[in-house]
């Protein structure tokens, strides 16, 4: 624990409410998986379902095009928690299909080919380790962007035929660095280069002071429509 932050009462309270969901999930929902791209918001829940609900399946996409500093957290997080999470890659024919027919950097000539990248690199893996799970977790929070604004805690995904639960909803950036901050959680390393929100490589940014948390990612786009079809209601 860091001695140099204190947490205030609200992130107390915070706190010991995410903590009690994922002890329910992991005690009702079981078995319950959480998808894990470890940013700063998926660090502080896989801090607490490692210290309260290590019954829940921790996992990660690994697109083929994450940013070296994404792998790095990854290996650092494994060791801390001494604990394996499980990583699902897209098809290797599918990437071979894409990129022969449109080039691999095609996600920047439209959106169409965008999400049809996403959808191979991120949404059948998801669909891949979703299944025969009874819930999802992620590290979703309400302020993160407009497609976000009104996040419950709890939902029933219609797509993926599971519930779906955001146990940081609620948090702010602020309390997200706090936690990190007081309890030593390892973190990606691009955050201290102004990438507030991390993706893919070539789809993620630095943003500059004042910009809204998610315009580093795809900012080419209308930043009303910015997701990649994971978190996209059915």
């Amino acid at each position: 624990m860091s001695s140099e932050s204190v947490l205030d009462a609200t992130l107390e309270a915070k706190i010991e409410q995410s903590k009690q969901r994922l002890i329910e999930i992991a005690r009702d929902y079981a078995p319950a998986t959480f998808a894990n791209s470890f940013g700063a918001e998926d660090m502080v829940a896989t801090d607490l379902i490692c210290k309260f609900a290590p019954e829940i399946e921790i996992f990660s996409l690994d697109t083929g095009r994450l940013p070296q500093e994404t792998h790095s957290v990854i290996q650092q997080a494994m060791a801390h928690y001494q604990r394996k999470f499980i990583i699902y890659a897209p098809e290797s024919s599918d990437i071979e299909a894409y990129v022969r027919k449109n080039g691999p950097d095609a996600f920047y000539d439209s959106v169409k080919l965008r999400k049809a990248c996403c959808r191979i690199r991120k949404v059948l893996p998801l669909q891949r380790a979703l299944k025969g799970k009874k819930a999802w977790v992620t590290g979703m929070r309400a302020e993160q962007s407009p497609t976000r604004g009104e996040l419950p805690e709890s939902e029933w995904d219609e797509g993926n035929g599971l519930q779906k639960f955001n146990p940081l909803s609620s948090w702010s950036n602020k309390e997200v660095w706090a936690y990190i901050r007081h309890f030593d959680v390892p973190y990606n390393k691009l955050h201290d280069q102004h990438y507030a929100s991390i993706g893919c490589a070539p789809c993620t940014r630095a943003i500059a002071v004042g910009e809204d948390i998610r315009a580093g990612r795809w900012w080419w786009e209308d930043p009303d429509n910015k997701e990649c079809g994971l978190h996209v209601k059915k």
